[in-house]
């Protein structure tokens, strides 16, 4: 059978109170609520469907703009009530000091809040609205006055990529757990904006490789950027990164460990991929996932192309939305990347079979703690750190050795959800 999803998107909404240049949902201003957006009762339906799966979902409500939604704290509290992990990705403009409150009543345990420049003139320009950018820094503050847990979402483009530093230190000076830096696919709206170059692709994502291994008290990640993976390894091959270690670091999720659900129901291997693999309306969300057949085209991994015959195609595989965006193909080569297979032995995703690890009672206790979507990555590190330094059986010192190097610059463990997973808002962002 196959895995659960680690997470799903809802895209609960096409509103949205800006008109931004790179919306892959095509979002915008409407009077009112689409009649065939999912109602309140359905919503909370799929994600009973979601929890069946596994508690150790992310489940992120995201839009358009998820906050004109009047009944989201609902489906949110209908979410956390299950035991899944719930975030919200927005703009941040409708994020005042009651609704912050209301979502962490409601359970939410973070929003990813998208910042397109640090320039206010550049921001709004792109969001098409002035003063965006203000209202969105007011929303940051108010996460932060209220202890609600956020990531800045960026999206690089050649205009953009500049600033890259400045987001960096900016995010860190903010109080962000992550900086979560997005590389546009063009679909939606994106079509008509100017991506990046392959050159200023590669510049940057070298760029953003380094500041993930070397920044302290943030952490930093590449998404819709798999070969983020390659340039790691490149980089430091005993860096952590692979999918034996959670997925956070890169690799495309789509339709394997990821699905997204749009406000009508129909279900696709992510935000950017408008490939139905069914409607929640006509058969469950679980059947959708196990047996739809383009679900199982992107889990045999048959790629095209370079990709096909790189020595990375497990550990990067290419963004499967760029080239069927492209050509209509979702198996082709990702032509954003720049990189020639050398012929190398393929590199696998996973290590080789480790010895098996016992855990004390007291350490499986504080496991029993983690929240159920970051509790299998934690128990793989956790393994594996016993592993490496000689002992059979995880001890709660071992999770404390571990917290103290993940958090020890400022990072709080009690909001462990940023781990860098996409957050896909209707604008143009995820995780995850």
């Amino acid at each position: 059978m196959e895995d659960a999803p680690y997470l799903v998107a809802l895209n609960l909404t096409r509103r949205c109170n800006l008109r931004c240049a790179h919306c892959y949902l095509d979002a915008g201003a409407r009077d009112k609520a689409d009649p065939e957006e999912l109602t309140t009762a359905e919503a909370c339906a799929l994600i009973d469907d979601i929890a069946g799966l596994s508690d150790e979902t992310m489940v992120v409500l995201t839009g358009g703009e998820p906050l004109l939604r009047r009944d989201l704290e609902r489906i949110a509290a209908h979410a956390a009530g299950l035991g899944l992990m719930v975030v919200v990705g927005t703009n941040g403009m409708a994020l005042t000091e009651r609704r912050v409150a209301a979502l962490r009543q409601a359970g939410v345990q973070g929003v990813g809040i998208s910042v397109d420049s640090l320039d206010p003139g550049r921001h709004d320009a792109f969001r098409g609205l002035p003063g965006g950018f203000a209202r969105t820094m007011d929303g940051i503050d108010a996460c932060r006055r209220a202890g609600l847990g956020f990531q800045i979402h960026f999206t690089v483009t050649d205009e953009t990529a500049d600033e890259l530093d400045a987001m960096i230190a900016f995010a860190r000076s903010c109080g962000a757990i992550a900086l979560n830096v997005f590389f546009l696919v063009c679909t939606g709206r994106g079509r008509h904006v100017s991506n990046i170059s392959r050159a200023g692709y590669d510049r940057t994502l070298r760029r953003l490789t380094l500041a993930a291994r070397d920044t302290e008290g943030i952490m930093i990640r590449a998404k819709c950027a798999p070969h983020f993976k390659r340039m790691a390894i490149e980089l430091d091959p005993d860096w952590p990164i692979t999918m034996a270690h959670g997925y956070d670091a890169g690799g495309c999720l789509a339709g394997t460990r990821y699905a997204r659900v749009t406000p009508e129901g129909e279900v696709t291997p992510c935000p950017y991929m408008e490939l139905g693999a069914g409607s929640i309306r006509d058969r469950g969300f679980a059947e959708i996932w196990r047996d739809a057949p383009v679900f199982e085209r992107l889990r045999a991994r048959r790629l095209g192309g370079r990709c096909g015959v790189c020595e990375y195609a497990k550990v990067c595989g290419g963004c499967r939305a760029r080239p069927f965006a492209a050509t209509g193909d979702m198996m082709g080569e990702d032509t954003l990347c720049a990189y020639q297979p050398s012929g190398a032995q393929v590199i696998p995703d996973v290590p080789e079979a480790a010895p098996a690890v016992d855990w004390t009672p007291a350490a499986r206790t504080r496991l029993d703690r983690v929240p159920p979507f970051v509790r299998r990555f934690v128990r793989q590190r956790a393994e594996a750190f016993a592993r490496e330094n000689g002992c059979d059986a995880v001890t709660a010192e071992h999770l404390e050795a571990l917290a103290r190097q993940r958090f020890a610059a400022g990072a709080s463990p009690s909001r462990p959800f940023l781990t860098g997973v996409q957050t896909g808002s209707g604008e143009r962002h995820d995780l995850g």
